[in-house]
């Protein structure tokens, strides 16, 4: 008998509107035999059937969902299945690039797992004791639907521990490569560390916002605050900027961008690199009145969870008071949070008290902004309505009037 989950009377409304996840408090009791990975049936508190999904005895979401179809039968075939359809979706939609997010967890129906490509390697993420579960099976299937030559394992988010698993990082299929791998994104030339970069070595999910910063700095003077290895700063450049400042408190990472302008043959007369604290030189750049075309505030996740959420607010709203304080008449602010505890309503609301603050606090009486546009991941970042934790990156694209 296939082990089954059955919920407590009323809990299974969300599933029913197709959340994919089911929390531990919502479980009246199992049947047959669980275990970390275990396929399970779920069902109403009348013994209805629901969906079908994989067990996580350590996590609060006990169970996430694979299928709703009480005939589908979770084996090597599904998972090579949707791994095709993730990626015919991506052959659709995403061009210019040879960076591409293939899976995107839940929104490819394959919950807590991550796979990027960049050029001929691909780098996985099994953040799910479920994807954990069926690793050999996932790793084989993107060998036989991509022709890669090499698949990365960088298992090491801290979101593995809630899963009881312990962080994992090597070589699944292929060579380990010697150098970074080069992609190239609408035209700019990136390097990338897929052994030890930041999540699976670059941020494919600024793509659309990179190119249009582009667009956007023709002649300009432009600030790139934390700007990690200089994604932005490269795409400014390629666009015509007149000059880049960037600000990262990371003398490797700055490394690797300046290397980066010599693979593009950029003039590095056109580039500053600062090494240091963010919030410093927000504060230096203040004090000495310095102005700028367009800003970019990208910072690091500042809420992993609600429990932070009160200190990244406040965070959020002194980088953004300080960065449009230094905006030129005119001015764009590109600004970001990639905290999934901050949703877009929130993000936004703490953006405008920040507008507020720095028109308050400026000399200039005539100061205001206005929102230009909302910013968010590319096509490879799908969406699933029902699931809005997925939406975990929020962009505004403002100007100083």
């Amino acid at each position: 008998m296939q082990a089954s989950v059955t919920l407590k009377a009323g809990k299974e409304r969300p599933l029913l509107r197709r959340h994919p996840w089911v929390y531990s408090n919502a479980i009246d009791h199992f049947d047959g035999k669980v275990y970390p990975g275990a396929t399970v049936q779920v069902l109403a508190h009348d013994g209805s059937f629901i969906a079908k999904g994989l067990y996580s005895p350590a996590s609060q979401i006990r169970v996430r969902i694979l299928s709703w179809d009480e005939k589908k039968t979770i084996d090597h075939a599904f998972f090579k299945g949707r791994i095709a359809k993730a990626i015919s979706h991506r052959q659709q939609w995403v061009k210019n690039t040879n960076a591409i997010r293939l899976i995107f967890g839940e929104s490819d129906g394959l919950p807590g797992l991550i796979v990027d490509q960049y050029a001929d390697t691909l780098v996985c993420q099994f953040l799910f004791v479920g994807m954990e579960h069926w690793k050999e099976a996932i790793v084989q299937a993107l060998i036989k639907e991509t022709n890669c030559q090499r698949i990365v394992e960088r298992s090491d988010a801290a979101v593995r521990s809630r899963e009881g698993l312990e962080p994992h990082t090597g070589i699944l299929f292929g060579d380990q490569p010697e150098e970074p791998i080069q992609i190239n994104e609408c035209g700019v030339l990136y390097s990338v560390d897929v052994m030890h970069g930041h999540k699976t070595g670059f941020y494919i999910d600024q793509r659309d916002s990179r190119d249009l910063l582009g667009q956007m700095s023709k002649d300009k003077e432009v600030l790139n605050m934390f700007c990690y290895t200089g994604g932005f700063s490269l795409a400014a450049l390629k666009g015509g900027a007149k000059h880049v400042t960037s600000v990262d408190s990371s003398g490797e990472a700055l490394a690797m961008a300046q290397k980066q302008m010599s693979q593009n043959n950029f003039d590095a007369s056109r580039a500053t690199w600062i090494d240091s604290d963010a919030f410093n030189v927000l504060t230096q750049f203040r004090k000495e009145e310095k102005q700028f075309d367009v800003i970019v505030l990208d910072p690091p996740k500042f809420a992993p969870s609600s429990h932070h959420l009160d200190k990244a607010l406040r965070a959020y709203k002194e980088i953004n008071r300080a960065g449009m304080q230094l905006l030129k008449p005119g001015g764009l602010l590109f600004t970001f949070s990639c905290s999934g505890a901050v949703d877009a309503a929130l993000f936004e609301k703490t953006i405008a008290t920040a507008s507020a603050e720095a028109m308050t606090h400026s000399n200039d009486k005539t100061m205001d902004f206005k929102l230009i546009k909302r910013l968010s991941s590319g096509a490879d970042h799908p969406l699933l309505t029902s699931f809005p934790e997925g939406d975990y990156l929020k962009g505004l694209l403002l100007q100083r009037l």
